[in-house]
């Protein structure tokens, strides 16, 4: 099975490898959840006197904006319900392994900013692509996930410093989003999910460390319910049972906790930082081909060692980065492990950056 509800992609975690975007958004908005650590740089090449005659560019709608493009592998990645059959057992977990591809764009704007990152998964053949009719097509299944993230900022919008504690937190936002996803196994994924709190960005040295506490209402497929038990089954069909229902899935709204941060190493000489998240969503309900499992509470964590290769070599910072980490997802997809095979993730990753400003 590709997924439980299909909650979070492997990229829930985007967000974590893109430090020099977070750390230059700091530098046009202060009142935003980002930090820099790189200096501020003049553009170069044009004379005073030119200068003084030369017509001012149209002002931008975005105070900052940053696209970047990357790629990572991680494994070995958990697919919850994904398993080699063994004889006299519930069967052995299989570990998969995943290329992804991300493209990653930020940007801030008078009252607050915008994030959206899709991530191209692409596993191996252990987590086969198939559909209803071909069980495995031969090749890995593709994931494709899109995140959006939105905070606004009230004290930007009114002019005021009314909504942050000085000394802690620096700004309070309104914070908003949404994940979908589709995946091309016989789960058949079709996540759409929304969020909806509030964002707390704390008043730190350096870097930036975030808190969004929000509401999280999800809905998905499983393309598994649907399909009455064959004769001989246990449990046997139920005449006039309708197996279809349980094909559409929507979730109780629950609370959803986001910890993001990024920490500048300083101290070690080198353009060095620690970036990554955490996230906590409570139990959202039922899932299983006639609903008949209880979610879990699920914990997903990544933190990433980046380096800023172009500051380091060439004193470009903020162009090409690369990047070593470690992923844990525990109740992955909010399955519960009594019930669910291959449920809990630990992931080592590594990949490179670049951004195409």
């Amino acid at each position: 099975m590709a997924g439980i509800g299909a909650a979070r992609s492997e990229t829930a975690a985007s967000t974590n490898i893109q430090t020099s975007a977070a750390q230059a958004l700091d530098q046009t908005l202060s009142t935003t959840q980002w930090a820099s650590t790189g200096p501020n740089r003049q553009e170069a090449g044009v004379p005073v006197a030119a200068a003084t005659v030369m017509a001012a560019p149209p002002p931008s709608f975005f105070s900052f904006s940053d696209t970047v493009v990357s790629y990572r592998f991680q494994g070995p990645s958990a697919e919850p319900g994904v398993f080699r059959e063994r004889p006299g057992s519930r069967g052995e977990p299989v570990e998969v392994p995943k290329n992804v591809v991300n493209l990653f764009h930020a940007n801030s704007w008078a009252y607050g900013t915008n994030l959206i990152s899709l991530d191209i998964l692409r596993s191996g053949h252990q987590d086969p692509a198939s559909d209803k009719v071909i069980r495995d097509k031969g090749y890995g299944a593709t994931e494709v996930y899109l995140i959006y993230r939105g905070v606004l900022s009230p004290n930007k919008i009114f002019d005021t410093n009314i909504f942050a504690i000085p000394g802690l937190v620096k700004d309070i936002g309104l914070s908003f989003g949404a994940d979908i996803n589709t995946k091309d196994t016989k789960f058949d994924s079709e996540k759409r999910a929304g969020t909806f709190g509030v964002s707390f960005a704390f008043d730190v040295p350096a870097g930036f460390v975030n808190l969004k506490v929000q509401g999280y209402k999800e809905f998905s497929r499983n393309g598994f319910a649907g399909i009455a038990p064959k004769a001989g089954d246990i449990p046997a069909a139920i005449p006039g049972f309708d197996y279809s229902h349980f094909r559409s899935v929507e979730y109780k709204m629950t609370p959803e906790f986001e910890l993001t941060y990024t920490i500048p190493l300083a101290f070690t000489g080198l353009p060095l930082a620690l970036a990554g998240f955490n996230t906590i969503i409570l139990p959202k309900g039922r899932y299983g081909n006639v609903n008949q499992f209880d979610t879990r509470t699920e914990f997903a964590s990544q933190t990433n060692l980046v380096l800023d290769v172009g500051q380091l070599l060439e004193n470009t910072p903020n162009r090409v980065e690369v990047f070593v980490g470690f992923q844990y997802w525990h109740n992955k997809f909010g399955g519960d492990p009594r019930k669910t095979l291959n449920t809990e993730e630990k992931a080592l990753i590594a990949g490179v950056a670049y951004h195409l400003k």
